[in-house]
């Protein structure tokens, strides 16, 4: 998997500059555990830290070869390309010849036979550098889905660049400054292609090139949704989506390190695992690891709420029999959430304040601690509901009506709320409602348009396209930094671009064939899993229902309304605050209550520890 990072300035010397492009590199040594690699020549510094997951003895980055002229090309590579083997014998039958059986090589050479045109050959998760010694010029490459990060900051000669924003924030030059947008980016739940919460930084968007050179800085898609007519009837697309997921995971199993599945139980991830559980069995490589999360205690004291009618528990147990699973469920402390040495991991990982779902994320960066002693390698069930319209909002007339992103319309904004801690005044002069507005209307006008479609199933492409391009990244960032947290690699076989490109343009009336939610993808995995867990009902990632974490949150949270120095103060509603601590445990304790106290505790620690210059 690893990170990447990097520094070009066309009016320096950089040959000499090893401190601080190798203070760069070490910021992101859990994304790479393994290996430590610098590349500096006179305009450009690259840095590498590996996860070895493809041939591990070779492939050290960054990794350079020669062009014709003698000039170096000099890649630092972060991510799986899952075709790089058909590519490789492309290449080799021009003429290549290669030194490792790694992927990274595939790239690099892929690069000096096609230059740019190489992003659109690419199968696979990917963030990725690549500086041209002749042409004096660095590209940034991303991929379609945005599964793996790539950040950036021009400056006034030059770029630098990373996997994660600590890796920029690393550089003198640079101070985290964060506007009034950056706080909106912070406190809604929306996460918009290309912005980032410090100021002058960017992302490079999902299906982007950025190219830098000595004339300025350029970017081009090179991917991007778009609509056509689907020929298929019901059958024909069932077994298309079905070939499609089976090609995928297949290709996603490849690895020279421990890999397993992430089991819920739930449609999606049982879908990845049986198809695994199969082509390792294939392969003589059976049977397929597995991996599920929950919280001590949940069997017996757990309470069915909005969301949640039951525990995972029962449909995990049913599919390892079914596949014949070497299982581990992996049981987590409530209290353990709350401590502090998790949470400033978790804030490390992140640069940011986790604004939704607080307990989600130190319970998802603990599961993946326990995943990486013994697997490197795990596939995940992310994207699917995205793709197929699992969630509620997909359904609901109000929010596939709504002229806003659907999931912050009432009846599922509550989920993602954690803002009424803060001070009106603040919240007014941010004009929340106004940014929502403005990057809804940026994404409605993005969305692809096919002729003499009707009304509703216009409708739902625009709901696709939202969830698409703006939901799952959420998801996905959340996954990526807690999984590389811990030196784990977690692959996503629903967000192969095929598979995306094909669905995205099934009828809604072909996706929903039996009046439920993800009906094709149920219709395609069929034969694949038992019944109970085939026509369970959608259940989200597990959340503690333990009164000992509020608890914790409201002892954590008198500290900082007790510490006149804390950075958060100012931004807070003390009294609303204090009220909260008066209202007896279990009067927030639901996850979407306990939203508003994890927020300020999160954004307190990121204030202080990251040195935020606010300017409002």
């Amino acid at each position: 998997m690893c990170g990447v990072t990097g520094w070009v300035d066309f009016e320096r010397d950089l040959s000499s500059e090893h401190a601080t492009a190798g203070a760069m590199t070490r910021t992101m040594a859990c994304r790479g555990p393994d290996d430590e690699g610098l590349w500096l020549g006179r305009h450009a510094a690259l840095g590498h830290r590996r996860l070895a997951v493809i041939d591990p003895e070779h492939g050290r980055q960054p990794m350079h070869t020669t062009a014709g002229d003698g000039s170096a090309v000099v890649i630092t590579f972060s991510g799986e390309i899952y075709n790089f083997r058909e590519l490789r014998a492309e290449l080799a039958s021009y003429g290549h010849r290669f030194h490792t059986h790694c992927d990274t090589e595939v790239v690099l050479r892929g690069y000096v036979q096609w230059g740019r045109g190489l992003a659109e050959r690419l199968n696979g998760m990917y963030a990725f550098a690549v500086w041209d010694e002749a042409r004096e010029e660095l590209l940034l490459v991303r991929d379609r889905m945005g599964v793996k990060p790539l950040y950036y900051h021009p400056t006034p000669h030059g770029v630098l660049f990373g996997s994660e924003p600590k890796a920029v924030l690393a550089h003198p030059s640079v101070t985290p400054r964060v506007t009034a947008d950056g706080l909106c980016e912070v406190l809604d739940m929306v996460k918009t292609p290309g912005r980032t919460v410090f100021s002058g930084m960017y992302e490079v968007r999902p299906g982007e090139l950025v190219v830098v050179g000595s004339t300025g800085l350029t970017r081009r898609t090179y991917w991007k949704l778009e609509a056509h007519e689907h020929p298929d009837d019901l059958n024909t697309t069932i077994a298309t989506v079905r070939d499609l997921l089976a090609d995928t995971v297949t290709r996603q199993l490849v690895s020279d390190v421990p890999l397993c599945t992430l089991l819920s139980g739930g449609l999606d991830s049982s879908a990845v695992t049986a198809l695994a559980a199969r082509g390792l069995r294939a392969d003589g490589k059976g049977p397929v690891r597995t991996f599920s999360v929950d919280f001590t205690g949940a069997g017996s004291e757990f309470e069915p709420d909005a969301v949640r009618k039951g525990t995972d528990a029962p449909f995990v147990r049913e599919m390892v029999r079914h596949v014949g699973a070497d299982h581990t469920a992996v049981l987590l402390d409530s209290d353990r959430l709350a401590a502090s040495a998790v949470r400033d991991a978790v804030l490390a990982a992140t640069d940011l304040p986790p604004a939704y779902w607080g307990d989600m994320w130190p319970s998802l960066y603990l599961f993946f601690q326990q995943v990486r002693r013994h697997c490197t390698v795990a596939l995940s069930g992310e994207a699917a509901d995205e793709l197929f319209g699992g969630y509620q909002w997909f359904h609901r007339r109000a929010a596939v009506q709504a002229d806003t992103f659907p999931w912050l319309t009432s009846g599922s904004a509550r989920y993602f709320g954690g803002r009424g801690l803060f001070d009106r005044t603040l919240l007014d002069k941010l004009d929340l409602p106004g940014y929502q507005r403005a990057r809804y209307e940026e994404a409605r006008d993005e969305v692809p348009v096919l002729p003499g479609e009707n009304e509703r199933e216009r409708t739902l492409r625009r709901v696709s396209y939202l969830n698409l391009t703006r939901f799952v990244q959420t998801l996905l960032d959340r996954k990526d930094r807690m999984s590389m947290a811990t030196g784990l690699e977690v692959r996503v076989p629903f967000c192969d671009h095929r598979l995306v490109e094909y669905v995205f343009n099934v009828p809604w009336e072909t996706k929903t064939f039996d009046g439920r939610e993800k009906s094709l993808l149920r219709a395609a995995a069929t034969d694949l899993l038992p019944h109970s867990v085939l026509t369970r009902v959608k259940t989200p990632y597990p959340a503690t229902q333990d009164p000992a974490y509020e608890r914790l949150l409201r002892q954590e949270l008198a500290d900082v309304l007790a510490d006149g120095e804390a950075p958060i103060r100012e931004l807070l509603d003390l009294e609303k605050a204090g009220d909260v601590l008066r209202r007896p445990v279990g009067a927030v304790s639901r996850p979407y209550d306990r939203g508003s106290m994890e927020l300020v505790l999160w954004m307190n620690t990121w204030l202080s520890t990251y040195n935020i210059r606010l300017e409002l």
